[in-house]
């Protein structure tokens, strides 16, 4: 396609060339009429004499031939460097001795100049992918969570006396070394694939019958706000593989899926979720006993939900990708 300050489109040098070749127009006289500079037209008319009609396209820019390009070997040992030790720049400039603005241009051609984009475990590109409409595809997990001794945990009010709060916390029996056992909290977390719309429940245990039930609730959760929930995912634990789930799986129409064994990533979003869900509810706060740090999650999560900006979907809240809601913008 033509630069916007193109004198001559192709088919206006297809009209130049054939006023010269066809018609005996002189090559001067071609370019005043056509207002441009005698090389140009000239270039036209020689381009159609040669190569007809076809001659009149845009070509690339790029030569034909470049001889200081970085050899192909080069370039395998630079993206092998990154991938698998994650070095940087002038790190790897160092080790193949190569000046450090040759491994830029190269790791910015192959999309790895950040190592955002490179996977911290594997070393591999960061695959991303997101289904095209809400409820093709939830996440659902287990979040493991010890519960809150009765006048708050040691992360806010020290080892010394988070200690004690344990101890005089009733709860479950002494474990071999004298420590109350206070139990834990087990958030069932469902999150839609497209939208990043979170649903989640607290339960002491992670069961089959637990999770199933968290499953009902949330696909009816979702139906409620015109989603209609497709497919879920979730890893290899025994509450997942239970032929109970996939009984109900089967009963509320929706596909199960399971990640890849030991490769949390296919999971991803809902293990970013965690994180979040972990710095802006589980940690966030002092909370003085269990009681009340469950009782602050349904706030949280309409927060998250209408409030709060995800960057994964563009800075807008994960509430505005679900459609004509009544308490969409509540």
């Amino acid at each position: 396609m033509s630069h916007a300050n193109a004198a001559l489109t192709p088919r206006h040098r297809l009209r130049l060339a054939r006023l010269v070749a066809d018609d005996g127009w002189t090559v001067a006289a071609a370019a005043r009429f056509f207002r441009v500079s005698w090389p140009t037209a000239d270039r036209w008319a020689s381009r159609y004499a040669a190569m007809g009609e076809a001659g009149m396209q845009d070509r690339s820019s790029r030569p034909h031939h470049s001889p200081t390009r970085t050899p192909r070997s080069l370039v395998k040992r630079i993206i092998a460097l990154r991938w698998r030790k994650r070095m940087g720049a002038v790190e790897i400039a160092g080790q193949l001795n190569v000046p450090a603005s040759t491994v830029h241009a190269v790791l910015v051609r192959a999309r790895l100049n950040r190592l955002s984009h490179v996977d911290v475990r594997t070393g591999e590109p960061v695959r991303r992918y997101e289904h095209d409409h809400p409820g093709a595809m939830i996440h659902v997990d287990v979040k493991k969570l010890g519960n809150i001794p009765d006048g708050g945990g040691w992360r806010f009010v020290g080892r010394r006396q988070g200690d004690r709060n344990r101890a005089a916390t009733p709860g479950k029996p002494r474990t071999a070394n004298h420590e109350r056992r206070i139990g834990t909290a087990f958030v069932h977390t469902v999150i839609d694939d497209h939208s990043r719309v979170a649903y989640a429940e607290i339960h002491d245990d992670e069961k089959a019958v637990t999770a199933i039930g968290v499953l009902r609730r949330a696909a009816s959760w979702f139906r409620d706000r015109g989603v209609t929930v497709e497919r879920v995912l979730s890893d290899n634990g025994s509450a997942y593989k239970s032929h109970a789930w996939r009984d109900a799986c089967r009963d509320l129409q929706i596909t199960p899926k399971k990640t890849r064994p030991y490769r949390p990533q296919t999971n991803g979003k809902i293990e970013r979720f965690h994180r979040t869900l972990a710095e802006g509810w589980d940690y966030a706060r002092h909370y003085p006993n269990e009681t009340t740090r469950r009782s602050a999650l349904p706030a949280w999560l309409h927060t998250y939900n209408h409030h709060r900006l995800h960057t994964g979907i563009g800075k807008t809240t994960p509430i505005s990708r679900l459609t004509n809601l009544p308490e969409q913008y509540t």
